[in-house]
């Protein structure tokens, strides 16, 4: 069972890249997707199928500090999302800038599911990638460039598609190289 959490870890956050590859195309694009915002329902899927393995990381200090942290992250995606699928329902550009305009004066909203909480995915994927600094350091590397990609790559376009994609790179590294796959 343990390797089938592992497995949707790794297919959350190739979820995650999915929907930051649909965001990339722009703000019209995900407006006109329809049935339903694939982008949005692929981050809250990505996000839903992190939660079953982040129970299952080694009993130590990075787990301790890396599970609530990806928790919080987690929670603001879901936020996130849910706001998002809201912008998405207006009918028009006008109604979605006023909802938008709304939800930046009211900072108990914005900051954590908009601007700040969503970030804290990133670093409790970086803290938990700590357990595996002695058996895998090829993966916690890449995890390890792809959270410092989040704070100090915003010269990078884009820039969110690759983090997720190097993060499940690093993750897939890890929970399938020959020493943790046996050791958890």
């Amino acid at each position: 069972m343990k390797t089938y959490y592992k497995i949707l870890f790794v297919i959350g956050l190739l979820f995650e890249a999915i929907g930051q590859i649909l965001l990339s195309r722009g703000n019209e694009f995900v407006y006109a997707l329809k049935p339903i915002d694939f982008a949005h329902w692929s981050l809250l899927l990505g996000v839903v199928l992190l939660i079953p393995q982040v129970g299952n990381f080694p009993r130590s200090m990075a787990t301790y500090l890396g599970v609530p942290t990806i928790l919080i992250g987690i929670t603001c995606i879901i936020g996130m999302c849910v706001l998002d699928f809201i912008w998405w329902s207006q009918p028009n550009q006008e109604i979605r800038n006023e909802f938008a305009g709304h939800l930046y004066n009211v900072k108990a909203i914005w900051n954590p599911f908009i601007a700040v909480g969503p970030n804290f995915l990133n670093v409790g994927l970086f803290l938990l990638a700590l357990n595996y600094i002695k058996t895998t350091k090829t993966g916690v590397i890449l995890i390890v460039l792809a959270t410092l990609t989040v704070f100090f790559g915003s010269f990078i376009p884009s820039r969110l598609i690759y983090v997720y994609l190097i993060t499940a790179i690093g993750y897939g590294l890890i929970f399938f190289n020959n020493k943790t796959t046996n050791e958890y």
